[in-house]
C-alpha cells in the first residue's frame, strides 16, 4: 500500500504540474491599449512596419498601394492575420487580398479564412483573415514549413478599375496567435529564428547619414524559446505513472492470498 500511496502523490504533483502547460494552449493575450500603435504601412518588404502580437496597426493609403507590416511568430504559435479596409463613401466593386509571407520571402498558405473578398460598390469596409499552420521548431530544408521568425504582411487591391486608383482608404489590421502546446511539438529545433527581420532605422548615424535597413529587435513577449520543453514532457510522465499504478494494481489483484494453511510447505 506505501507503494500505491507514493504513486498517487506523484500522479497528484504531475496533475499540478500540467495544469499551467494546459493553459498555455489558450490564445494568447497581446498588449492592452493601442495608444503607441503603428498609424503607418510600409510599402515594400524593407520598409515594413513592425508590430507586436496582440496590437492593432493603421494606416492611411491610397488604394492600388502595397502596405507592409511585420511581426514575430515562436515554435508552437498558430498567427491569425485579421486585416479591415476602410472604403471610400463611392467606389466601384473592389477585391482585395492579405498575404503572408515567412522571413525568406516564401508566401505561407491559410488554413482558412477569407484571404480574398470582394466589396460590393455599396459597401464601406471589407473584411479579411488569414490561420495560418502552426510554426514549428524544425523542418526539413525542403519543406516549406512556417519557422520562428519574421513574417511579413501585405494588404492590397486586386485588378482595381482605373476610377478607383488613388482613392484615399483606411487599414486595419491585428495579428494574434494561439499556443498549441505539446500538440506542435517535434524531434528538434533552431538554435536562433530562422529570420530576424529587417527594419527601417529612424535617425542618422554619426556621420549625418540616415542609417536605413537594420535588422530587427522586435521578438516574442517572452522571447524567443528553446524549443526542446513542452507540455509534452509532462503528459509522457503522467502516463508512465498512471502505466505503473495499473502495473501495481494488476499485481494486487492476481496474486491471491498467498498459500491455503491446509497445504504443507513442501507440498
Amino acid at each position: 500500500m506505501r507503494a500505491v500511496r507514493a504513486l498517487s502523490a506523484a500522479v497528484l504533483l504531475l496533475g499540478l504540474a500540467a495544469t499551467p502547460a494546459a493553459a498555455d494552449s489558450s490564445p494568447s493575450a497581446g498588449p492592452s491599449g493601442d495608444g503607441d500603435a503603428p498609424t503607418t504601412a510600409g510599402t515594400s518588404f524593407r520598409t515594413a512596419t513592425e508590430i507586436e502580437q496582440g496590437r492593432r496597426a493603421t494606416a492611411n493609403a491610397a488604394a492600388g498601394d502595397y502596405l507592409y507590416w511585420s511581426f514575430p511568430a515562436d515554435a508552437g504559435q498558430r498567427p491569425t492575420v485579421r486585416a479591415t479596409v476602410r472604403l471610400p463613401e463611392t467606389h466601384a466593386a473592389q477585391t482585395w487580398q492579405v498575404d503572408v509571407y515567412d522571413g525568406l520571402r516564401r508566401r505561407q498558405a491559410c488554413q482558412w479564412g477569407a484571404q480574398t473578398r470582394t466589396a460590393a460598390a455599396d459597401a464601406s469596409s471589407v473584411e479579411l483573415a488569414c490561420v495560418l499552420r502552426t510554426v514549428r521548431a524544425w523542418s526539413e530544408p525542403w519543406a516549406n514549413d512556417p519557422l520562428p521568425g519574421t513574417y511579413y504582411v501585405r494588404l492590397t487591391a486586386l485588378d482595381l478599375p482605373t476610377s478607383d486608383l488613388g482613392a484615399r482608404v483606411g487599414a486595419e489590421i491585428e495579428v494574434g496567435s494561439k499556443d498549441m502546446g505539446g500538440a506542435a511539438a517535434v524531434d528538434g529545433s533552431l538554435s536562433e529564428p530562422l529570420v530576424p527581420g529587417v527594419a527601417m532605422a529612424s535617425g542618422a548615424d554619426e556621420d549625418g547619414e540616415d542609417r536605413g535597413a537594420v535588422l530587427s529587435a522586435i521578438e516574442p513577449e517572452d522571447g524567443w524559446s528553446s524549443g526542446w520543453w513542452s507540455d509534452r514532457w509532462v503528459w509522457t510522465g503522467i502516463g508512465g505513472v498512471l502505466a505503473a499504478l495499473a502495473g501495481v494494481g494488476g499485481y494486487a489483484l492476481t496474486r491471491g492470498s498467498g498459500r491455503p494453511s491446509r497445504v504443507p510447505p513442501g507440498a
